[in-house]
């Protein structure tokens, strides 16, 4: 995975911090040019004033360098920061389009490792270690280009040295690619897990698994300490090699060149000048061993977040879409849908159904546990594609439209709460993102949210914690409840709705859901008969396939599935 488009977007940046890069190291370049001269020619009586010339001049030379490089550090560390926070925004931006079907196998934790972890990986490297990189590179060129100058026998003998430098480097760098990918890897194991225990912790307290779960994550922190603790390992020998080998070869170099002195074939200040670039560049390389380590350390971490963004969702817009019609009607059409989730492939939780839905019908789905009745709605929403058949929404094919566009036509009250660490305000003002204050609020009453929202510190604007772990179980179902009036679709889905309120509350909820079922096509799924009554028409499905069909007299006298339920419900007498 590459930084670079994301990093091209700010070439005036990155051509300002290279600018201020040269400047540096030109500057640093300079220095030895000015301890040759003093060397060689200002250590005399009469030369006074020369040597407090260059001084001024180093003086000088310093203060440049300075600025450039405090300009180069401010620069390539803001642009790291900038192309780390887009390139978050990208992955979370690609994770939440992403398809059900991807979450049905992925880990919460681990993703979040990736978002976080992983990215703030990347920006060490980018925003520091890339900063020294750069420095570190040019002022290695610029000083071998100077050692040439200076004394070219000399400088054939530190470039034969170097291949002996870098070849192991490039090799040690490898290991610990694969090293880091390791650790960041256990890493994520180990935050994946954290991020269960947590998001459930009082079941596990109230099952008193404090103690596996800590057995449990101190494993994983473990394997995740012992990955990196061989990550590192790989990184110290790579420094060590590296700079045992750049200091070995300078000082065969000096030797040769004290006996270059002794000879007369140098002067004492072009050795001097010499020795300071080749006192710069084996520095620059030895650095370069060091960030070299880090940099491949993040490119462990980029192939991870590379895989994420290279996966495409599994449902997604057609080539050549097919509009909507307007206004929306609500029809809803299934035809011979077979369907089994990716995850259970030989499992067909859908045989073959079919049946049509009237604009502003309104009709129950009832069923023992896994006969297939979420599902109905997880392929509406176009959350999964079927097997097989065709799904139908005002006469258009799922297949053949937008799913946003498809999304946007329904409301839905899941049967698992989702609630936000938000105010409640803003949880109900999800059906609706530009819905007003008002809008809301006439939502949350006719939901009954008004009940328990007017006694909440900050009424509406409270803070509910996460996953509204501050509200019961019914005031959750409420808050989905208005969220779903809010959205004001002409479609509805209850899937099991109203399960967690007490039986005052349902009666209520329930006259609100009429109220708001009203010119909509609604589809209720329930467990508890005695909220469908009411519906038009009843499917009953049984192994994935619909048994029986109509209203709850027709089906009771029929003395079918529906009629068992019935009488395990309500009693003989029905």
């Amino acid at each position: 995975m590459t930084l670079v488009p994301y990093a091209l977007r700010y070439r005036g940046r990155i051509a300002a911090a290279l600018a201020a890069l040269l400047v540096a190291a030109g500057a640093t370049l300079v220095v030895p040019l000015a301890v040759r001269r003093m060397i060689d020619f200002g250590f005399a009586p009469e030369r006074a004033g020369t040597i407090d010339q260059y001084f001024m001049v180093m003086i000088g030379v310093a203060a440049v360098l300075a600025g450039a490089s405090a300009l180069r550090f401010y620069l390539v560390t803001t642009l790291g920061e900038r192309v780390v926070a887009d390139l978050r925004d990208a992955v979370f931006s690609h994770i939440v389009s992403l398809s059900p079907a991807f979450f049905d196998t992925a880990r919460t934790g681990e993703l979040v490792s990736r978002l976080a972890a992983d990215t703030t990986q990347i920006k060490t490297a980018v925003g520091t270690s890339v900063s020294i990189a750069l420095r570190n590179f040019v002022l290695f060129v610029g000083a071998i280009i100077m050692m040439v100058v200076t004394s070219p026998r000399l400088s054939a003998m530190v470039l034969v040295a170097i291949p002996i430098i870098v070849l192991p480097l490039v090799g040690f760098g490898r290991a610990v690619r694969r090293r880091s990918r390791s650790a960041q890897d256990t890493l994520a194991d180990a935050s994946a897990y954290a991020a269960e225990a947590i998001g459930a912790i009082r079941t596990l307290q109230a099952f008193t698994g404090e103690r596996a779960a800590r057995s449990q994550f101190a494993a994983a922190v473990e394997r995740a300490f012992v990955a990196a603790r061989d990550s590192t390992k790989a990184r110290a020998w790579l420094t060590a090699g590296a700079i045992l080998l750049v200091f070995a070869s300078v000082v065969g170099v000096l030797w040769t060149g004290a006996q270059d002195v002794l000879a007369g074939r140098m002067s004492a200040g072009r050795l001097s000048q010499f020795v300071l670039y080749a006192v710069f560049a084996a520095g620059a390389l030895g650095e370069l061993s060091q960030v070299w380590g880090e940099v491949s350390q993040a490119a462990g971490a980029a192939e991870r977040i590379g895989e994420l963004l290279r996966i495409e969702p599994a449902i997604q817009k057609p080539k050549l879409i097919v509009a909507l019609p307007e206004p929306a009607r609500g029809a809803i059409g299934f035809e011979a849908v077979s369907f089994a989730y990716p995850t259970r492939p030989e499992a067909r939780v859908l045989d073959a159904v079919s049946f049509a839905i009237e604009p502003g019908e309104r009709v129950a789905i009832v069923g023992p546990s896994g006969a297939g009745k979420s599902t109905l709605f997880h392929l509406l929403l176009r959350f999964y594609d079927p097997l097989a058949g065709h799904i139908l929404l005002d006469g258009v094919d799922l297949m053949h439209a937008d799913p946003l566009a498809v999304r946007a036509r329904i409301a839905l009250v899941p049967q698992e709460v989702a609630v936000f660490a938000a105010s409640v305000r803003e949880n109900i003002r999800l059906g609706r993102i530009e819905a007003s204050d008002a809008e809301v609020e006439r939502a949350g009453a006719l939901a009954l949210v008004d009940e328990f929202a007017r006694n909440l510190p900050q009424g509406y604007d409270t803070a509910i914690g996460e996953r509204g772990v501050t509200l019961s179980g019914g005031q959750r179902q409420r808050v989905a409840i208005a969220r779903a009036i809010l959205r004001n679709a002409k479609i509805l889905l209850l899937d099991e709705a109203t399960s967690s309120l007490d039986a005052e509350s349902e009666t209520l909820v329930q006259q609100a859901l009429e109220r708001s079922m009203e010119n909509r096509t609604s589809l209720v799924i329930a467990h508890r008969l005695a909220t469908v009554l009411g519906a038009d028409r009843i499917l009953v499905l049984e192994g994935g396939r619909i048994v029986e069909e109509g209203t709850h007299a027709s089906l009771v006298a029929a003395g079918g599935l529906y009629a068992r339920l019935a009488e395990l419900q309500f009693g003989i007498a029905v």
